[in-house]
């Protein structure tokens, strides 16, 4: 009578998982110093004090651990959608989703230029992740789409505002280092308070009247003005 091997202990997973947030993170810092093309898996291991050949029992390769990163970040990023759909007005869902985006890019991401390095993955992940941002995107523009109806926002060109705003959060990869003044909480707070500001009631700009769709006998005409 052969025996099957018995599933893993709550305590073994939980200290497989807390294991690999720690590889995470250990990489997630190389990238931010060095490059993700520049760290290898010597670097990685490096920072927790271990031979490389110890994060082949957490992932196959480099680009495992990048791929994983993205996931974890996106599925941060979806939490952080459900918890703003929870909220009154588009106002303060916009503001929630700032904030706490600013603190994924600090915290989650360790100031890591994630957002740059899709290409590096295989074409099936790439597409993946891709495709998640996009849904994303879709999200946060349905909240200013919600915000200009009810005049919470001024009429802009919803979509250029999204990705005015998403552009200047993943930017903070680019200058932001750990340890600096700077607390995400805080940066959260000035991110949320000048791009909303953007938003702020008032007359429709000139390139937001000249987006909208001409109305002819109450129905959408897609013939562009002469």
């Amino acid at each position: 009578m052969s025996l099957s091997a018995s599933p893993p202990s709550s305590r073994v997973r939980a200290k497989r998982e807390r294991r690999r947030e720690e590889i995470l993170h250990a990489a997630l810092r190389a990238f931010r110093e060095r490059g993700y093309h520049a760290t290898t898996l010597d670097d990685i291991a490096g920072r927790l004090g271990v031979r490389n050949t110890a994060l082949y029992h957490y992932f196959p390769d480099k680009e495992a651990i990048l791929y994983r990163c993205h996931r974890e970040s996106l599925g941060e990023l979806d939490r952080i959608l459900s918890e703003a759909r929870r909220l009154p007005t588009p106002r303060e869902r916009l503001t929630h989703v700032i904030r706490e985006h600013v603190r994924v890019m600090i915290e989650t991401l360790e100031g890591s230029p994630l957002a740059f390095e899709v290409t590096s993955l295989s074409p099936r992940r790439q597409a993946s992740i891709i495709a998640a941002r996009d849904r994303y995107e879709r999200s946060v523009r349905r909240i200013v789409e919600e915000g200009i109806r009810r005049g919470a926002f001024r009429g802009v060109d919803a979509k250029v505002a999204v990705f005015a705003i998403l552009g200047a959060i993943n930017w903070i990869a680019r200058w932001y280092r750990p340890g600096g003044a700077l607390r995400a909480s805080d940066l959260g707070e000035q991110f949320a308070d000048q791009l909303l500001g953007g938003l702020g009631v008032g007359p429709p700009s000139r390139s937001a009247v000249r987006s909208r769709p001409r109305r002819e006998n109450g129905v959408h005409s897609g013939r562009k003005r002469a």
